[in-house]
């Protein structure tokens, strides 16, 4: 069974065990290394074959009413201690940014997460003065700049909300390599995010890109057309065609009409 435990967070697998009544969208309890945690249902499959399953926690039980009211609960507590967390980091003059505040279902642990451009930062005092607000033990997470925007949320360029905090459970490795195959402009504006990483969207159409430009001569190539020869000077990949320079015009043309010229 996969379980999630934020709308757009990891899908992390459980043992279903018998709970063949189970469907996606039911809220379930779980234990975690963190804890007991309720986690929404997204999917119910039968074991694969050769899947060992002996190192999946089991589900406990459906959640009930009273649990869901419950976990209500300590999500207004979480608020409560999110706020209370800034007011202390800034008190105390921490460079960090208090992200999120959780506490397990059972209401035994509270961890935050917190981002820091200094991993060498001392939260000795901070977290002690957590645990004697919270009277629960208090664990310190600090997280990226992609998770912090994910978590956080916000609007791309685009218009959008962000892609990382409506859609994307995991982040992909993504590279400058990305941005040059599609043609994109490699101002730092232009490729990055709120997260001033590069931006998740350059992953999508890659693929599209790599394989549209195997059909394409490469740059500086020289070829015929029915235009006269002349050398490739730019690559439209989606549209199957090249922009040739022959002599002072750069015309378009399409990929069926462009022969190599060989060496």
């Amino acid at each position: 069974m996969g379980v999630r435990f934020q709308p757009t967070g990891k899908v992390y697998h459980f043992d279903a065990g018998d709970s063949e009544e189970l469907r996606s969208g039911d809220f379930v309890l779980v234990d975690t290394v963190r804890g007991q945690q309720l986690g929404e249902v997204v999917c119910v499959r039968p074991p694969r074959k050769g899947e060992d399953l002996k190192s999946l926690k089991p589900v406990r039980r459906r959640a009930t009413g009273h649990d869901m009211a419950l976990r209500q609960q300590w999500q207004e507590r979480d608020e409560e201690i999110l706020s209370t967390a800034r007011n202390i980091a800034a008190e105390l003059g921490l460079p960090i940014k208090v992200v999120i505040a959780e506490h397990t279902f059972d209401g035994q642990r509270l961890t935050l997460l917190y981002g820091s451009k200094d991993d060498k930062v001392d939260l000795g005092e901070f977290q002690q003065r957590l645990r004697q607000v919270s009277d629960v033990q208090v664990d310190l997470r600090q997280i990226g700049p992609r998770d912090q925007a994910k978590l956080m949320g916000g609007y791309g360029v685009c218009g959008g909300v962000l892609c990382c905090s409506s859609f994307l459970p995991e982040f992909r490795s993504i590279s400058i390599k990305m941005a040059k195959q599609q043609g994109v402009s490699l101002h730092p504006s232009s490729i990055t995010g709120m997260c001033d990483r590069l931006r998740c969207c350059l992953y999508y159409e890659y693929e599209q890109y790599v394989e549209a430009c195997r059909q394409l001569p490469r740059r500086k190539k020289r070829v015929h057309t029915p235009h006269g020869e002349g050398k490739v000077v730019d690559l439209l990949p989606l549209k199957g065609a090249v922009v040739v320079k022959i002599e002072d015009r750069r015309l378009e043309v399409p990929v069926d009409e462009v022969e190599l010229i060989s060496k």
